[in-house]
């Protein structure tokens, strides 16, 4: 396993070239003939977190503190998985007339598109500052530690993105299904309430999401000055690196066959 890890480093690195050119034609096709260009990526987050807050806080009246900066936390992580897994999933499919033509590691393709989903959470992470600073939240020394949990999930993304790519390329029905994982996965994750709004059965079932994890070790780094124990960093790096190893594997497994399906 570790050799084919060393394998996987080395192949970003020769075709690193073809990598950074990958991800700059996803972002310039994102925002052509836009005006506000890589604007949007810090302005949308910014009219979803004003909406939803408008809509869940008078609705749910959950006791959140600062509930606008709760669900910006989470909004920004979660898409940043919806988008780059769903990009990663047909990029396989997309590139299908370039890996007919002349060899490259498949992996980039994917890889590129986790990327380029990557700058635009760069930017969205700016408008978690703007909003910080906007509501006066006493921001602690704990802060330095945000890259941690976005570290375990960009891992993360790059094992489910490699395993999705692989899924989608033999089956085009997962393409379909999974926007609806997406929305399940969206509701069974704490973005807009508290995890003790709901029952004890379903808690559980929260507790073994991902997400969860994750976004509440953002939440606590960036909102609560707290540090999250030693358990929480081993159920997120191990996620993390679960969904990393089974997705080199898969890919590494399945890649062969690809010209067969494209």
């Amino acid at each position: 396993m570790k050799e084919l890890i060393v394998q996987q480093i080395k192949g970003i690195y020769r075709y690193r070239w073809l990598l950074q050119q990958l991800v700059n034609r996803d972002l310039k096709v994102k925002y052509k003939r836009s005006i506000l260009g890589y604007l949007w990526s810090l302005l949308n987050p910014l009219m979803m977190m004003i909406v939803l807050s408008a809509v869940f806080s008078h609705i749910f009246r959950f006791s959140i503190e600062n509930f606008p900066i709760y669900l910006l936390t989470g909004q920004v992580l979660f898409t940043f998985l919806s988008e780059s897994t769903s990009m990663a999933m047909s990029s396989v499919i997309q590139n299908a007339s370039l890996i007919k033509k002349v060899y490259v590691p498949k992996f980039i393709f994917p890889l590129s598109k986790i990327f380029s989903s990557f700058v635009n959470l760069l930017y969205s992470l700016i408008a978690v500052v703007i909003m910080l600073l906007f509501f006066r939240i006493q921001i602690s020394w704990t802060i330095i530690l945000f890259p941690i949990p976005i570290i375990y999930l960009f891992v993360m993304c790059v094992g489910l993105g490699l395993i999705l790519s692989v899924a989608a390329t033999y089956f085009r029905d997962v393409i379909y299904l999974y926007g609806i994982v997406i929305q399940a996965w969206t509701y069974l994750t704490p973005l807009f309430y508290p995890i003790d709004a709901v029952s004890q059965s379903i808690q559980t079932i929260i507790r073994l999401n991902p997400m969860y994890h994750i976004i509440t070790y953002f939440r606590d780094v960036i909102m609560y000055g707290t540090i999250p124990t030693m358990e929480t960093n081993l159920i997120c790096a191990g996620y993390s690196i679960s969904f990393l190893i089974i997705g080199i594997i898969v890919f590494k497994k399945y890649q062969k066959n690809f010209l067969l399906y494209v």
